[in-house]
């Protein structure tokens, strides 16, 4: 690890209140319990990447998208490939069952796919995939929103950002995140209104489907006061209020009551059972649940797709991981796209009985991490206690859980700071997720010219296994670009 820099002086606490007040007033919080905010813990100066790792991620994470619109679409695959993850989840099982009823009525809806790859960049293998987040695909807001908080560092507070900087040189890497989101979703609603019978009537309706009473909300209001800049109309509800609320108008129009016609939908939940229950239900997930299958029959934009939600799961990055270049070629991509593709993919193998032998004899274990089919934090299970879980499995259940190769990242060159809740503390070995965003509307890029816009980033201490920014150790980030 490098020096720190000298004969710099140390951030004061006067300096800390000031960049945490920036984050509160530019919308960069998380919401407490009693309805007052906090800022999102983050990292004064930004982590640093080599400029031609930075640039193949923004090549290969388009190719990604068009890659998982075209699985998405292939429901024979889909079907071939997810059903033993199904039978051994019951949550998978539930949204396969609901797709095969939405497939089986030619749904109208029309794809929206917004994507956010997440890679770490490994120090021997580079730059590689921990997992595709094809729903509840947030916070490209606060990713922009922490460029700019470093950039007024690096020009309010020189001395502090260079003493915390990873790098002498460098050049902050420019991040829309925000408004390249904002732009593909209201250009998408623009162009569903344009063909419904409401073109030409008022403003296109987008609705976020949230949770009741969560904490992300201001990254979730960022994104919605942009939308209205562009002169959409946003609206929040639950599945339960969606589930009182929707009707279906002429030519498969989506109407939601005291609105009118819909024109995007857009999932910032739906990635856990959870998140469709209603008290007393018997059975996990019913009711709310044909609430998707409900909009999905509709000639409306929707992000995310049951389908695109199964094709963007652990089971089919894992078989997209084992196929060769000109096997994705199936869904449009060249070979020499396919091989770009897979080269940032990380390792990945299907459990079975003889799982635990392997990994005893044949490798190391702290060199996986064993993963189901849940999004989010909290679905990991690493070294040794892999083992332990193994051996809990019953063999019905293999098929909901796989072996991806460990990716150990970087750490930062020279210590850096975190501040959370307004207190400052050095980190000696933060490492970074990187999560580049991509939006493609019925396969069209719908973000500059290939549907890039914009990326998040997430770091932590090397030796915390959650990252999250509101449920684990994790802090807002941004990239310095060095050659």
């Amino acid at each position: 690890m490098m020096e720190r820099k000298e004969n710099i002086p140390a951030i004061d606490q006067a300096t800390i209140n000031q960049t945490g007040e920036w984050e509160l007033m530019h919308g960069v919080a998380l919401r407490n319990a009693d309805g007052t905010a906090r800022h999102c813990p983050y990292s004064i100066a930004p982590v640093t990447l080599e400029r031609t790792t930075y640039e193949k991620l923004v090549r290969v994470t388009p190719l990604i998208s068009k890659l998982i619109h075209g699985v998405s679409e292939d429901q024979a695959f889909l079907e071939e490939n997810v059903t033993g993850a199904a039978l051994a989840d019951p949550f998978f099982g539930r949204l396969l069952k609901i797709n095969k009823q939405i497939m089986a009525n030619n749904p109208a809806r029309l794809p929206l796919l917004i994507i956010r790859t997440d890679y770490m960049d490994d120090r021997n293998q580079g730059a590689r995939v921990i997992e595709f987040n094809g729903i509840a695909a947030g916070m490209a807001p606060f990713g922009q929103r922490v460029h700019e908080f470093h950039r007024y560092v690096q020009m309010q507070w020189p001395e502090v950002f260079s003493r915390w900087v990873a790098a002498d040189n460098g050049e902050l890497a420019v991040n829309k995140g925000l408004d390249n989101l904002a732009k593909g979703i209201a250009d998408t609603a623009f162009e569903v209104r344009s063909r419904s019978d409401d073109k030409g009537k008022g403003k296109p309706v987008f609705i976020m489907v949230v949770q009741e009473d969560e904490d992300n909300v201001y990254d979730q209001h960022l994104l919605e006061m942009k939308l209205l800049d562009l002169g959409v109309r946003p609206v929040r509800r639950t599945f339960d209020q969606l589930s009182k609320e929707l009707s279906t108008g002429p030519n498969q129009r989506l109407i939601l009551k005291d609105i009118g016609g819909v024109d995007v939908v857009y999932l910032r939940v739906g990635y856990q059972c959870i998140d469709y229950f209603i008290p007393g239900e018997p059975e996990c997930c019913s009711a709310l649940i044909n609430t998707r299958a409900y909009i999905e029959k509709h000639r409306v934009a929707m992000n995310a797709t049951v389908s695109q939600q199964l094709a963007t799961s652990k089971t089919i990055q894992m078989v997209i991981t084992n196929m060769s270049a000109k096997q994705l070629s199936r869904w449009g991509l060249t070979e020499a796209e396919g091989v770009e593709v897979l080269s940032v993919l990380a390792e990945m193998k299907p459990i079975d009985a003889n799982t635990a032998t392997w990994l005893r004899d044949h490798a190391d274990v702290h060199d996986w991490v064993l993963k189901n089919q849940g999004e989010g934090g909290g679905h990991c299970v690493f070294g040794s206690d892999i083992f332990t879980k193994l051996a809990e499995l019953k063999p019905d259940k293999y098929k909901a859980w796989a072996l991806m190769l460990r990716l150990f990242p970087h750490e930062r060159e020279r210590p850096a700071l975190a501040v959370r809740d307004n207190k400052a503390s050095v980190v000696e070995d933060l490492i970074s997720e990187i999560g580049l965003f991509t939006v493609h509307f019925e396969g069209k890029p719908m973000a500059g010219d290939d549907g890039y816009a914009g990326y998040l980033i997430r770091s932590k201490p090397a030796q915390e296994n959650e990252g999250g920014v509101h449920t684990g150790k994790g802090v807002l980030d941004s990239i310095l670009l060095i050659n």
